[in-house]
């Protein structure tokens, strides 16, 4: 009798072993436990930790809570400027409600990746290029709104969504290089004239000041040939400014005779008072003989030919 109490206590044990071991469930601090029993939900939602179910009648569900990153698969479309691009990028959500997890939706997972792939290319085709390359904030608060309105009855909770890339073609990526290289090139020549143009009236300012002091002149003179000199080139142009020239002649004006100076002023005067020559035949000289001397006929000899 002792035996078969002792043996049905130990059946027992063994029974109520294996009852605890089928019913124990573990919940990690990170998920939360839905369960289903015969198919009726339970609303209490079990926390983390150690619960019980009821074994072959409750089944639980474990729900994660984590903040999920999925990348959306690259999507091609064509922009509202009708160029074709292809984008891809990364979203971040989490479950807010375990049981709208389970219950409203077959797989969340699933839905929210199609639901944001659908969003990405309408997103594509409402936007610009410019807007797809520079304005990507706006458009990823479009994007997360429009995921986030359905995902809210699946009790997920839509945290960021993030262009990550915008793939172009080659013929668009060459297109796009000479016009930023013909910007900057406009933009060069611009900075350049407006250079230009200070330095022109820097240059008339210095101009107007070496105007009022000659010796200005040559010291500029004197720096160029030292910066000239610097080079190390054989061949050495010097500048010969033109006042110098002028100095020049007249210093050798100034240094001329005073008797050749005053010649043509004295002689012009005594030729233009004398009377012109009359050559007579029976004079002491012949012309033959008074070209040969050079001497010219004086009027005396004309005087005594008529007497």
């Amino acid at each position: 009798m002792v035996e078969e109490l002792v043996a049905a206590g130990v059946a027992v044990g063994c029974a109520g072993a294996v009852y605890a071991m089928a019913a124990a469930r573990v919940v990690k601090q990170y998920e939360r436990g839905v369960v289903l029993r015969l198919g009726r939900l339970q609303r209490s939602v079990r926390g983390p930790g150690l619960t019980m179910i009821v074994p072959f009648v409750d089944r639980l569900r474990k729900v994660n809570m984590q903040i999920v990153t999925m990348p959306v698969p690259a999507q091609d479309g064509i922009t509202r400027d009708n160029v074709t691009v292809r984008v891809d990028a990364v979203i971040y959500f989490k479950v807010i409600d375990a049981t709208e997890a389970v219950i409203q939706v077959e797989d969340y997972r699933f839905a929210v990746s199609q639901m944001a792939q659908t969003s990405l290319r309408s997103i594509i085709g409402k936007s610009d290029l410019d807007d797809l390359l520079s304005n990507r904030e706006k458009l990823n608060q479009g994007l997360e709104l429009m995921i986030d309105s359905p995902a809210v009855g699946w009790g997920v909770q839509i945290d960021r969504v993030e262009i990550k890339d915008v793939s172009l073609p080659e013929t668009m990526k060459r297109s796009m290089a000479r016009q930023a290289e013909a910007d900057r090139e406009r933009r060069a020549r611009v900075i350049n004239a407006d250079a230009e143009l200070q330095a022109s009236k820097k240059l008339a300012e210095a101009a107007h000041e070496m105007s009022e002091e000659p010796a200005a002149l040559q010291l500029r003179l004197l720096q160029t040939v030292v910066a000239v000199a610097a080079e190390k080139n054989s061949t050495l142009v010097l500048p010969f400014p033109v006042e110098l020239l002028r100095f020049l002649e007249r210093s050798t004006q100034a240094q001329q005779p005073p008797a050749a100076a005053s010649e043509p002023s004295v002689t012009a005067p005594a030729a233009a008072s004398e009377p012109p020559a009359v050559a007579l035949p029976n004079a002491g000289t012949t012309d033959s003989d008074r070209s040969e001397s050079g001497v010219p006929d004086a009027p005396g000899a004309a005087k005594s030919g008529q007497d």
